[in-house]
């Protein structure tokens, strides 16, 4: 089979060179395996060989170029997904490059880290203290409006007296609300200077390897 498949080719290739008006850019032969497992050449492309793989011989005979099979619609949807993947890959890869640089732009050593989370901090803390010494001082102020209410009991308060109690009331929902915000924002200062600190460590330690 292998030599008569061998013979057919040599056959072709010599019809292909020195076939009347033949040149030597047309001595191609197109080669490729059949459903059956036949190999099928020809001067121009078999028909067994479209959708199939096959290789193209030159004047030499020798393989000149290989053509996969077209691809079926489930490989190249798996394509397009690995290509979307690399895509993401590449733009998180990209991404992180820029925060790192930024990172290095922004802090100089792990100290600057920790000088910058102490300052954010302790302004948080700042922040929660006033508000707190607020509180102290309205309800010193309800205070005042609770003793005078003490003297409508069971009966209909002062429009200014009932009013005073609903704005201290209000007033201390509030700043307890910023209290509440701004420690929310500690814990998450927290976690970005501890993140902030070991990309920087992790930088620094692949720039020390590379060197």
């Amino acid at each position: 089979m292998a030599l008569r498949a061998a013979a057919s080719v040599a056959l072709l290739m010599s019809l292909a060179v020195g076939g009347t008006g033949s040149s030597i850019a047309a001595a191609r032969i197109f080669c490729c395996h059949d459903e059956t497992g036949k190999q099928v050449c020809g001067d121009i492309l078999p028909s067994a060989c479209y959708g199939r793989a096959y290789r193209e011989l030159g004047q030499s005979g020798r393989t000149s170029r290989l053509v996969d099979a077209p691809l079926t619609a489930e490989e190249r949807a798996a394509k397009a997904a690995e290509e979307r993947q690399q895509q993401e890959r590449e733009r998180l890869e990209n991404e992180q490059r820029r925060k790192d640089q930024a990172l290095l732009n922004t802090y100089g050593s792990e100290k600057d880290i920790e000088v910058m989370r102490s300052r954010t901090l302790g302004d948080l803390d700042t922040a929660i203290k006033a508000a707190e010494e607020r509180i102290v001082e309205i309800r010193k102020r309800r205070k005042t409006f609770e003793n005078e209410a003490e003297f409508y009991r069971n009966r209909r308060l002062p429009a200014e007296v009932a009013k005073g109690l609903r704005d201290a009331d209000y007033e201390i929902r509030a700043q307890e609300s910023v209290i509440d915000s701004k420690r929310k924002d500690q814990e998450a200062v927290r976690l970005k200077y501890d993140e902030d600190l070991r990309r920087f460590r992790d930088i620094s330690k692949r720039a020390a390897q590379r060197r």
